[in-house]
């Protein structure tokens, strides 16, 4: 299982502010990571067997850990341009999520 920034800082919350804080961290993690960090969270969390004070530190990282998935999918979909064709030849259009 992978390990998880909670885990690797001993249970605790990174602080907030100072230069160890928030940004320069989560910049450096990938998408992929956070994902993977936020399954392992979700899966301790539905096990159970955790204790409540852990379990509220759990989901407020994986609540950071979702916000910064879904800014980093935003991020992706504002650089995604289609390519359409057209008469006049290839269009750029901005990318637009069917809903």
């Amino acid at each position: 299982m992978a390990e998880t920034s909670f885990e690797r800082t001993g249970g605790g919350m990174p602080e907030q502010g100072g230069e160890s804080g928030g940004a320069p961290q989560e910049a450096s993690v990938s998408f992929e990571e956070a994902m993977e960090q936020l399954e392992a969270i979700v899966a301790k969390l539905e096990s159970g067997d955790v204790p409540l004070e852990q379990a509220i530190e759990l989901f407020q990282e994986g609540m950071r850990l979702s916000q910064l998935c879904g800014s980093k999918l935003e991020q992706v979909e504002r650089k995604i341009e289609m390519l359409i064709e057209t008469e006049q030849g290839l269009q750029r259009k901005p990318f637009a999520p069917e809903e």
